[in-house]
């Protein structure tokens, strides 16, 4: 996904010189191109979060659409209140690039793991938050952001997703994706991890049990059409996320529901636990030691209908088998 941005916004910075990259002092094997290219629409910042956000920030008060780039925890928790105060409060054009979402970074350890990002991002005014699930789908999104004013966060994962586009297909900020049509559960996953979600659905379809699955990528503005659509068609929501299970997805697909005054018959959560994580390792060991693979997301589903939480088409059949018995 990395790749796939940078060479969004090379095409973008070809059409408007106001685009200015401005990097943390890393990243140079993937913005070398960018930065050769666009000399003037580039800078090194240094290892200095704060004053790059503040920078940003004057630089989009004078015009420039401004983007900031950095392993994601560090253009965000490590200057959270440049980009508060700063960038959001003035509703600069300022977007964050935090590269490396979740577990990306597995074996440097938790300083540089970001799983209470999208829960401190989407509670600051004016920002959009969006963590693409495939890396065509975050071409699509880096547009979007492009076409449209104000703070973005967008959270890019080392992971590619895993489905191919079908003809025709585009993502659009704000709107979920509609991956795979099922009526017992709807899958609601965002960020790359969307890949686990996809296994999991394909095992169940072996147990008799259909997976409804939206690829979630804009976690504000949230797509709460979507959301309850699944509560009201589906047996149950299932929300994954490479991230704490405190205000990320769960959080803002829980308010939505509860706002509306909408149940669905079970709600479980994939993300990490309140805790932070003690074990290095590669994305994939760290998911599955923590509970956020396939595997954990097909143990939720059976586990919840083992607890009684009916099967969406079986107790529609029952419903109008008991109807047709009255008539």
């Amino acid at each position: 996904m990395r790749d796939a941005f940078i060479e969004t916004l090379t095409e973008i910075a070809a059409d408007d010189p106001r685009v200015m990259l401005i990097t943390g002092d890393l990243g140079f094997g993937v913005i070398d191109r960018f930065a050769a290219r666009f000399p003037s629409q580039f800078l090194n910042a240094g290892v200095a979060e704060q004053n790059m956000t503040s920078i940003a920030c004057g630089m989009a008060l004078s015009g420039w659409r401004v983007y900031t780039y950095s392993i994601a925890n560090f253009p965000t928790l490590r200057c959270l209140e440049q980009v508060r105060n700063d960038v959001c409060y003035h509703n600069c054009d300022v977007t964050i690039v935090a590269v490396g979402g979740g577990f990306s970074y597995g074996p440097l350890g938790m300083s540089h793991f970001a799983t209470e990002d999208l829960a401190i991002m989407r509670a600051l005014p004016n920002m959009r938050v969006v963590a693409p699930t495939e890396t065509w789908e975050a071409q699509d999104l880096v547009r979007d952001i492009a076409r449209t004013k104000g703070p973005a966060y967008l959270r890019i994962d080392k992971d590619a997703g895993g489905v191919a586009r079908r003809d025709g297909e585009r993502a659009h900020l704000g709107k979920a994706r509609r991956v795979r049509d099922g009526a017992d559960v709807t899958l609601i996953a965002t960020g790359a991890i969307l890949r686990e979600a996809l296994v999991a659905a394909e095992r169940l379809a072996a147990q008799g049990v259909d997976c409804r699955i939206e690829a979630m990528h804009t976690v504000k503005p949230l797509d709460e059409a979507a959301i309850l659509a699944a509560a009201r068609e589906t047996g149950g929501i299932v929300t994954i996320e490479e991230h704490s299970r405190i205000g990320g997805l769960k959080g803002a697909v829980a308010e939505t529901l509860i706002t509306a005054g909408v149940r669905a018959s079970f709600f479980r959560s994939i993300a990490l636990c309140d805790a932070f994580p003690t074990i290095v390792g590669d994305q994939a060991y760290l998911r599955g030691r923590y509970g956020m693979d396939a595997k954990a997301v097909e143990a939720a589903i059976v586990a919840a209908l083992a607890e009684g939480a009916p099967l969406a088409r079986l107790a529609a059949q029952a419903k109008w088998e008991t109807a047709g018995e009255g008539a």
